[in-house]
């Protein structure tokens, strides 16, 4: 009897054991879409920044991810509280060590098993092997937890610091508790509230020497708290943040964890991202594909993020706290975003793009601008153009209202006439702005002229064509409003406005080349020329790609180049022109311009719509061919799997539109060029509870082209369809084939 009952507690256990390990399993294996989100993809970089495996709750304010070069660096330096902005800082950081505080170093870096680390969009983990440490996390919206398992019998340490220049402050309010603030971008305060599960042993110090007290002020001061090894071996720390106040980041606690622990935010967090992931179904295609397209719909939920507690939020476009009853998002990129993040919001969560745009309208009224580059610290003056101009056309256009549009509207027209137009620089015109406002074209200097012009950035240059052919955009997107609004006057300046891409146009040289102040063309070689990346006249990119830079007006550009078969042969040509030297010469000075394909350059933002653009032509058949080369090539699913800087969500959008099988052009106009999907179906559940499908019968990875299509039943014999067709719950069939119908897509 004896024997027979311990051998049943034995299984009983047995059995205890293996479903806990089960769950965990589980819980480490996402089920759904979630399965094919990798946090890896892209997080080796082409040249230039990697993407980073963040952590957080979709468009939330809470965003980490450890602090490390790549994921080729076996070394993690720090882990974050928050990641302020993209791109641009953290705040907070913590690093645990199992040893005593007076054996440890604030510099020491983490040395971590790549193949013990787990990144989902809601958790984090990973072991430090040399101090025998797992660290997890999860983040709330306003909050985190972090998750501390020592060794058995350690003494634990967790060290406090932060990442910017400016006066900071710790102080502990009791052996578990913690409060501080920390300057971000020399004028914004950062508060932190923080709850240890275990009491501890405290301190401050300042540089190397420590302080007396529990509280200290400073550039340079540190805190620490250590746990003896009589302590429970996992320690967690809860923390909330605030951009208003310390008795906020309280609030902000208070709400979100007095009653969650770790696995509640984490289930929490799961449930979140699940529903934004299943938004979007698909069917059919390779699991690669699916890992690819899931991924990058992930990665457009990184930004913008709503920094709104309580009702209230803190704006750095007038240094002031402000109250409103609707989120206030902040952390945007538009020359990126423009082109394919916003429009894909735009279909996914139009209410939220509208609270976007509302807040791009507020922070008009409260700095006196439209931003163009919105983060916390108010209008990052980066790249060129305003492009927030182009996004409020889009939106309002496919029917978005929940905004103040004349505000809007008014914001636009002062940028477009007041606002000085050099890149990387805000505020009022200067001489050169009022030359093009007068000529229809940015000049620009002679290769050895020295620049006389001081508001010109030393390092930014001009960038006198890009700069030309972006505001043309901008100035149409400026007269379309006005149109739709009624103002005609309006409308007709910026309707000529918006041909000025015309000026710089040299029919000798099928190139947009740059000017002089005399208005005499400067003889460049537009594959080099302009110092590093082309920047004199271009951005980044070279002449071969801004060729195409008229986004606004294909027809116009269609008819520089001679009518539809020269401009069909412009584009073979692009695919095929070879770099005139050696890749490391040209990327030695065209860093950004990678993904390359002949002269074309995947890995940046102005080409994404270049091969879309055979769709104009008689060959739209080349658009499929192009478009699966390029996603098949250059968006794989392994560390390499992004080949530019993604910039938060900028570049994935393109690879979640492409692969559904179409895109949006030209923003602005209500209307999607349809390409080649990678899968089967399609469906997205639209915000107004109706469901959007793509068809793609005989769908593979060799039937890439089009033999036939209908859209709603109707045969479609255009390859576009209209925003209107989308949210209507239309139906786009396609039948695909391994050979190209040369005859489908011509309107005939």
């Amino acid at each position: 009897m004896i024997s027979s009952f311990k051998i049943f507690i034995k299984f009983r256990l047995l059995f205890f054991y293996c479903c806990v390990a089960f769950v965990a399993k589980a819980q480490e294996n996402p089920s759904g879409n979630l399965q094919y989100v990798d946090l890896r993809i892209g997080s080796v970089g082409q040249l230039l920044e990697p993407t980073r495996p963040t952590i957080q709750l979709p468009n939330q304010m809470i965003r980490m991810f450890p602090e490390r070069k790549d994921y080729l660096d076996d070394q993690i330096s720090s882990f974050p509280l928050i990641v302020v902005s993209h791109r641009l800082g953290q705040a907070f950081s913590v690093k645990p060590f199992s040893k005593p505080m007076a054996s440890v170093d604030y510099n020491e870096k983490l040395a971590y098993d790549h193949d013990l680390e787990v990144a989902r969009p809601w958790y984090y983990s990973t072991y430090l092997i040399d101090c025998d440490v797992q660290v997890e996390f999860t983040p709330g919206k306003k909050t985190g937890i972090y998750r501390f398992r020592f060794p058995e019998k350690a003494s634990k340490t967790l060290l406090f610091n932060f990442y910017n220049r400016g006066e900071g402050s710790w102080e502990f309010i009791s052996d578990r508790e913690i409060v501080a603030t920390e300057t971000y971008h020399d004028d914004v305060l950062v508060y932190m509230y923080g709850f240890f599960s275990e009491g501890g042993k405290t301190g401050i110090s300042d540089g190397s020497k420590a302080l007396t007290g529990q509280s200290a002020k400073g550039e340079k001061v540190k805190a620490w708290i250590n746990f003896d090894d009589s302590k429970a071996e996992t320690i967690e720390f809860k923390y909330a943040i605030s951009y208003i106040s310390a008795e906020q980041a309280k609030k902000n606690f208070e709400s979100e964890l007095e009653s969650a622990g770790f696995e509640d935010l984490k289930r929490s967090g799961e449930k979140t991202w699940s529903g934004v992931m299943n938004q979007i179904r698909v069917e059919g295609g390779t699991e690669a594909q699916k890992r690819s397209f899931y991924s990058s719909l992930y990665r457009t939920y990184e930004r913008m993020t709503d920094i709104t507690e309580d009702s209230r939020y803190y704006s750095g476009f007038d240094k002031k706290i402000h109250t409103s009853n609707r989120p206030f998002y902040t952390d945007d990129w538009t020359w990126d975003t423009y082109l394919a993040h916003h429009p894909l919001r735009i279909i996914l969560n139009p209410a939220q793009e509208e609270d976007m745009l509302n807040s791009f309208v507020s922070m008009y009224e409260q700095s006196g601008w439209m931003p163009t580059f919105p983060v916390l610290f108010g209008d990052h003056a980066c790249m060129n153009g305003f492009h927030s101009s182009v996004t409020f056309l889009d939106g309002y256009r496919k029917g978005l209202r929940n905004f103040d549009i004349s505000k809007a509207y008014s914001g636009m027209y002062k940028n477009a006439t007041e606002a000085t137009m050099l890149p990387w620089r805000n505020g009022p015109k200067c001489e050169l702005d009022d030359f093009y406002h007068r000529n229809g074209y940015f000049p620009a200097r002679r290769m050895k002229e020295k620049e006389k012009v001081s508001l010109v950035d030393p390092f930014e240059k001009r960038q006198a064509v890009a700069v030309t052919l972006g505001g043309s955009y901008d100035d149409w997107a400026v007269g379309e409003l006005a149109k739709d609004l009624g103002k005609n006057s309006d409308h007709e300046i910026f309707r000529r406005r918006a041909l000025n891409y015309k000026n710089l146009w040299n029919k000798d040289k099928n190139m947009f080349l740059p000017k002089d102040k005399k208005g005499q063309w400067i003889a460049i070689d537009p594959k080099f020329d302009g110092g590093m990346g082309g920047r004199d006249f271009y951005d980044e990119n070279n002449g071969f790609t801004y060729k195409w830079q008229v986004q606004h007006d294909i027809g116009g550009l269609i008819d520089l180049m001679g009518g539809k078969e020269s401009f069909e042969k412009n584009l073979d040509q692009l695919y095929r022109e070879d770099l005139g030297r050696s890749k490391y010469e040209f990327w030695g000075k065209f860093p950004d311009a990678t993904g390359l394909v002949g002269q074309y350059s995947m890995g940046n933002e102005p080409s994404f719509h270049i091969p879309y653009l055979y769709n104009y032509t008689n060959a739209p058949w080349k658009t499929q061919k192009r478009i699966r080369f390029l996603l098949d090539v250059w968006f794989k699913d392994n560390i390499f799997g992004i080949p530019g800087d993604e910039d938060g969500g900028g570049m994935t959008a393109f690879v979640v539109f492409s692969s559904m099988g179409f895109y949006p052009v030209t923003p602005g106009k209500p209307e999607y060029t349809i390409g080649s999907p990678v899968f089967e179906k399609v469906t997205i559940d639209l915000q107004n509870g109706k469901k959007f499908t793509m068809i793609a019968k005989k769908c593979s990875v060799e039937n890439k082209y089009i033999q036939r299509a209908t859209f709603d039943g109707i045969p479609l014999n255009v390859p576009s369809f209209t925003h209107e067709q989308l949210v209507d719950g239309g139906t786009l069939e396609l039948e695909m084939g391994p050979k190209p119908n040369k005859n489908w897509g011509l309107g005939k």
